[in-house]
């Protein structure tokens, strides 16, 4: 198969960014229980008026002065073109990739903003179960039709080079292609909004674990705030800056600790009884405020079910996982930026664990073979195909075989010494395509061979060895 060329990253800015939001899985459950109220409200409300012993409970509902706004069920929340909406069953597992962007880039002329968190939610309806894999925007990855670099610089690349979805469809691609994991959809929230949620529900309640200083919005001294440790409630500006703070513990990865804590604190302020009462009076003047902060491809009808599935998912049903410090290395990309490099098999360990569901406790495999297959394709790896055998022609017959398989074959030589095991060296991660090569030849975990170096001439090295000569299936 011929390598295709890769458009190169344009130079990218590397000023710090500020984390603009997070949460947004339970901040659209705010904003759909507000918006569905008075849909649904001649069915439900009395129940929600009457104890289990047949008594009435006063609720003060005050009827909104202006009409309740309605949406055809098929209408998508997305003010722009973006990936176009997916249907669902109900039924099936729903991941969604949430993100929170940093608009300042596009104020101050830097082009479009990246995303600066990135949490991947599933649901599983049927098991009514959750989970939520927070995925640090430094990692090294390959950006589809852009060659490697952070996940964060995903969604800014589709929006600045206007690629068939935008910025949402590439940055939901990058991560599926990397994690292994279908991503019909997608969800994602501005400052304002998220402010604006956690404001409307009177604060989060969070448990501060240690003194933390946070830096508010805005410029001077006094947008320093000290949170001591205790249970506390935070308006949502202080959420936000709790949520962003990276100076702490294990900087991004405390970071996302953090974020997971506050989605949790707003899944339990919302779910709350004694909210509801809010949220129906005040459900109007919320659903003009917020629409236009909140983009997704998810339709109306399915942010509804959604909605209502989410409210029936206990707290020890939702997973939480991170990709942290011992699932990644430190490391430096050619332009001298600090990545973080992952290590796959780690990953997929926290993200099948993500991924379980309390009726199995053996992860659940989220990939076919068949996709595993393509997925390898897609890196699209250049290979350096060298024969560690006294053989000769073996690494010409197996190049023409691989070559059968869709793999990119850039070099066929001698290796510099005999091997006795076959061996996969892979320089720039392609985890996928380490995969597939290793059933297909026979490798050994153990001989494969993860040596990250940027500047390889070639993705990753084949050596052949005695094994393969000796036991192989070419014509």
């Amino acid at each position: 198969m011929a390598r295709h060329p890769r458009r190169k990253n344009p130079a990218l800015f590397t000023s710090p960014t500020m984390m603009l939001v997070l949460g947004v899985i339970f901040g659209i459950t705010l904003l759909i229980t507000a918006v569905l109220t008075f849909i649904v409200v001649r069915d439900t409300v009395r129940s929600w008026g009457r104890n289990t012993g047949g008594e009435t409970t006063a609720l003060d509902i005050t009827p909104p002065a202006t009409p309740f706004p309605t949406l055809p069920p098929d209408t998508v929340l997305q003010s722009g073109p973006g990936p176009e909406p997916v249907s669902w069953d109900g039924k099936s597992r729903m991941n969604i990739l949430f993100m929170g962007l940093d608009y300042r880039d596009w104020a101050v002329g830097e082009g479009p903003p990246r995303s600066d968190t990135m949490i991947l939610v599933t649901i599983d309806p049927v098991t009514k179960s959750a989970g939520m894999l927070s995925i640090p925007r430094d990692l090294w990855v390959n950006i589809p039709g852009f060659n490697y670099g952070k996940i964060n610089t995903a969604y800014y690349l589709g929006e600045a080079y206007q690629t068939p979805g935008g910025g949402p469809a590439l940055a939901m691609q990058t991560v599926e292609n990397f994690l292994g994991v279908e991503i019909p959809y997608y969800a994602q929230v501005d400052f304002g909004t998220f402010v604006r949620m956690i404001d409307e529900i009177g604060g989060v309640v969070v448990d501060v674990p240690e003194e933390i200083r946070i830096d508010l919005l805005g410029d001077g001294q006094d947008t320093i705030k000290t949170l001591e440790p205790g249970r506390q409630t935070l308006p949502g500006e202080w959420a936000l800056a709790y949520a962003r703070n990276r100076d702490n513990g294990d900087g991004d990865f405390d970071r996302a600790r953090r974020q997971q804590q506050v989605i949790l604190g707003i899944r339990d302020r919302v779910l709350r009884f004694d909210m509801l009462p809010t949220l129906i009076a005040r459900s109007p003047a919320l659903y003009r405020e917020l629409r236009e902060g909140i983009n997704t491809n998810l339709t109306f009808d399915q942010l509804v079910r959604l909605a209502w599935l989410g409210k029936d998912i206990p707290l020890e049903s939702i997973h939480q996982g991170i990709i942290g410090p011992d699932q990644t290395e430190i490391g430096y990309s050619p332009e001298g930026l600090w990545i973080l490099i992952p290590k796959m098999d780690l990953i997929r360990e926290v993200r099948d664990d993500v991924f379980s569901t309390e009726a199995s406790i053996v992860p659940v495999s989220t990939t076919g073979e068949a996709n595993v297959t393509e997925l390898a394709i897609q890196e699209n790896a250049s290979i350096s195909l060298r024969n560690g055998t006294y053989v000769p022609g073996l690494a010409s017959s197996t190049s023409n075989y691989l070559d059968d398989q869709g793999f990119n074959i850039s070099d066929v030589s001698n290796a510099d010494e005999l091997y006795d095991l076959t061996t996969l060296i892979d320089y720039t991660g392609n985890p996928y395509t380490l995969q597939v090569l290793a059933q297909l030849l026979n490798v050994s975990p153990e001989r494969i061979i993860n040596s990250y170096d940027p500047n390889s001439f070639y993705d990753v090295a084949i050596i052949l060895g005695s094994d393969w000569a000796n036991n192989n299936t070419l014509p």
